[in-house]
This record gives C-alpha cells, structure tokens and sequence, in this order.
C-alpha cells in the first residue's frame, strides 16, 4: 500500500504539505491542495483516520450506550441516530450493557474514554454517580427516554401515552381492563412505573379498579403467557393494555389459541406502533421511536459543533392513538 511518503516523493512537496492537504487544514494553497488529492487518488491512499484524530484532538465517533440491542425499541432508536450520524461523517461506538456486572464493569471502567467525540444513552435510567462519570469525559451526552438534571434528552410523554390508551378502553365502554407490564428488569427503567400511574389513575378517574396486572417482561412470549393467566382468572376481563406492540402481539397469539376473537370477546390495544402493529390489525398508542434517536443525535451533533444551549434542551415527542381491530366496545 502507498504511504504518505511515496504521495510526498510523486507530488513534490513535503508530506506535512500531504497531511494538512488531505486533512482539509489550512494554510495549504488551493492548487497544490487538488494537486496533492489527485496524486493520493492515483495511489490509493487515504490518510488514516488515527492519525487525523490525533492532530485535531478529534474522533470523528459518537458513542452509543444501550441496554440491548436485539429489542425492537433499542433497535429502531439506534437506526435513526446512526442515519444522521454518518450523513454527518461520523462512525458509531456501540456499547450494550444489558445486565447489572456489565453495566458496573462498563462505568467502573468507561472504555469509550479518548474515543467518542459525545455519547448518547439509550433508554438507561443513569444514576447521580454515573453521571457524573460521563460528564467527567469532557464530551457532549444525550440521553433518549430518560431525563437527568442538566443534559440534553429526548422522549416521549409516556403518562400520556398510558392515559390514552387506557381512556379509549373505558371509552369503548369497559368496566373490566387488565393490564400487561413490564416490570422484572434488573437496570431499573422508569417507564413501566410512569405507565402503570397512569393507567391507575384514569381507572380511579372514572370509578374502576384494574382487573388484573401481569408481568410480561416486553417480549412476545411473555404476553402471550400473561394474556393466558389473565384468561384463567375467574372473572377474566373484557380489555386488556400491554405496555408494548411485542407484549400485545403475544397477547393476541393466546387469545387465538383459545379461539377467543380479538376485538370481540377481549380487546387488545399496545404501546408503539411496531410494524407488526397494522399487519395484525393491533390497535395502539404510536410513539416515534426512531426519530427519537435521530434528535438525539441531531442534539449532540450541534454541541459538538460548538452550538452550545445556555440550558439542556429537553425534546418531548408526541404520541397519537391509531385505532383499529383488536379494540370495541364490550359484548354484552
């Protein structure tokens, strides 16, 4: 392979001339510069990317740090920061700390330290003290799905969300609604918490009691086994709201097996609008999830420009109810 030598020796200039040429510094003229690309063109060279971020004290990387990166939700939100990230030249650090040691080895010891120009936090609910280990970086954080005094974030309302999809079963007339949750996760996210408030309160709002909570851990195979425990109870009930699409899909798969019509006898309705959501006709509260990582990323971006807010910017995205066949009134 070329080296910056042999782009030196072909153009007839100095391979500091070379570096800054390539790099876009100035000080170089502007024919020399076309002159210097035009030779590393035709041999092949590029400079190399440690060695540009060395000299500008830049990475040209943003890290990313996630729960998991298999989920549905965790995956569309990395999709969309890293769309804008690499429109914008900049390569993806993924960092996945889906369980308590990983999440204690990765602040004890902050491997992205020296490698990221900022960091992105994707629905992890970081503590005081791990906050204060990011800022201590020196970089530009964002955060997606969680709020922390004094940095950039982006998310939804999920109260509001919860609000809605619960007043639409009580709308629709019924008295019996059960709830499928998402608690059982050892990093302690908020949502289900914030989720199940408002599904409670609305309840209390119009002189109900829930008819039931179950865990279903946010996967498919989870709501399918709490929509069948629901099923089992005495007085089973005649509506039901998954904290999510993926725990709603399950649900509706048992409802299925025990020939029991969705949207007929038990109305379903979920949380996010997962494509899976109109191809099963699931009615649900959408939420823009991927857009949620690319403001994320468009936030860390303009700080790492140099567009620095006099305050932390605090992005609430909206949510909508989109209505279809798994929700109506309850047959008498």
């Amino acid at each position: 392979m070329a080296t910056i030598d042999d782009v030196a020796r072909r153009a007839g200039v100095s391979t500091a001339t070379v570096s800054r040429a390539l790099r876009g510094l100035p000080n170089v003229a502007e024919p020399t510069r076309e002159h210097v690309r035009r030779v590393a063109a035709e041999l092949n060279f590029a400079v190399s990317r440690s060695a540009s971020s060395l000299a500008s004290g830049r990475t040209d990387t943003v890290a990313i740090v996630v729960p998991h990166v298999t989920g549905w939700f965790f995956a569309k939100v990395i999709s969309g920061a890293e769309a804008v990230l690499r429109a914008a030249g900049y390569d993806v650090l993924l960092y996945s700390i889906g369980d308590t040691e990983s999440r204690e080895r990765f602040f004890a010891r902050l491997p992205l330290r020296g490698r990221a120009d900022a960091v992105l936090v994707l629905a992890l609910p970081v503590t005081e003290a791990e906050v204060g280990l990011l800022e201590g970086l020196g970089v530009p954080i964002g955060l997606v799905g969680h709020d922390v005094a004094g940095l950039h974030s982006v998310g939804i309302d999920d109260a509001a969300g919860a609000r809605v999809a619960t007043r639409h079963l009580v709308n629709l007339g019924h008295k019996r609604i059960a709830l499928i949750s998402g608690d059982g996760d050892p990093l302690g996210f908020t949502v289900p918490g914030m989720r199940r408030a408002a599904f409670q309160e609305v309840l209390r709002a119009n002189g109900l009691r829930d008819a039931g909570e179950v865990v279903g851990d946010f996967t498919y195979a989870g709501g399918e086994r709490a929509m069948t425990e629901l099923l089992a109870r005495e007085d089973p009930p005649t509506a039901v709201f998954a904290m999510s699409d993926e725990m709603a899909v399950g649900a509706l798969k048992a409802l299925r097996r025990h020939r029991i019509d969705p949207g007929g006898a038990v109305s379903v309705i979920g949380f996010d609008d997962h494509e899976m959501a109109e191809v099963l006709d699931l009615t649900t509260v959408a939420q823009p999830v991927a857009e949620q990582g690319s403001t994320a990323a468009s936030l860390v971006l303009r700080q790492i420009g140099g567009q620095r807010a006099t305050e932390p910017e605090r992005v609430v995205l909206p949510v909508r109810l989109v209505v279809r066949g798994t929700t109506a009134p309850p047959r008498s």
